[in-house]
């Protein structure tokens, strides 16, 4: 997948959304959060994982540090510091190299990790916004689905932190199916607990609870953005299982 092209479409998509909106929109995927602190969200972001990849940084960098990180009031100029920073962290990639080593949440990764993490970040925050203005969603399958398997990775190292329970109970597992011509492997989940911890493979399973349907509504309900029931998405088996995992995974 290119990675670094998909993440500009993305970026100029959900731009689109705050031409014309109201800023003060309530976003109620994102509790507490209007339009405007959600664009501040994704912009800020990506200038930030582009001065972490432009510094070759190797710890936190203070999000009140940030090069630019308050986008400008008027909304057309909001719009262009939006798409300046997707685009900022494109290049610090290629400038720095993609292979380079750099600080992540998830500890030292290569730079070319942080466009990935950020494609996901606003295609997911893309749909808070459609939902926010009542508008349509549409993502490519093949980005959902590796949404899904970007989240899974994370979800892995850092479910159960500080004590916290694990979203799955050890003997059982979750198995999720996207539908979506094409996928393969790619759309095919099993996930489960071994030595305490979560695991995940691309493989068929019939899992003790499963779910089946398009890549992009399962993302959205596996990430709390649409409730199961209002999407096409099937559930097949102990629902106490996918409510478990709902409810100890975060947003």
């Amino acid at each position: 997948m290119d990675y670094a092209g998909a993440f500009l479409d993305e970026n100029r998509a959900f731009s689109e959304f705050f031409r014309d909106a109201d800023p003060s929109t309530p976003v109620p995927t994102c509790p507490g959060w209007d339009l405007n602190q959600l664009l501040r969200h994704v912009g800020r972001g990506d200038r930030w994982a582009a001065q972490i990849v432009r510094e070759r940084l190797q710890e936190f960098l203070d999000f009140r540090s940030v090069e630019g990180g308050k986008p400008p009031p008027d909304p057309a100029d909001a719009v262009s510091w939006l798409q300046g920073g997707a685009q900022r962290l494109v290049d610090a990639v290629e400038l720095t190299g993609v292979e380079t080593p750099v600080w992540t949440f998830l500890g030292q990764r290569p730079a070319n990790w942080w466009v990935r993490r950020r494609l996901h970040e606003v295609a997911v925050h893309r749909a808070d916004a459609a939902i926010a203005l009542g508008a349509q969603f549409t993502l490519a399958a093949e980005i959902a689905a590796d949404g899904i398997t970007e989240w899974l990775e994370r979800v892995a190292i850092q479910a159960g932190a500080q004590g916290a329970p694990l979203p799955i109970e050890d003997g059982d597992t979750l198995h999720l199916h996207a539908t979506d011509p094409g996928l393969g492997e790619a759309g095919e989940w099993t996930i489960g607990v071994e030595a305490g911890r979560i695991t995940w493979s691309h493989e068929h399973g019939k899992g003790t609870a499963a779910l089946r349907g398009g890549a992009t509504e399962l993302l959205l309900a596996i990430l709390r953005r649409v409730p199961l029931g209002d999407t096409g998405v099937q559930l097949f088996g102990d629902e106490a299982v996918w409510q478990n995992w709902l409810d100890r995974t975060p947003l």
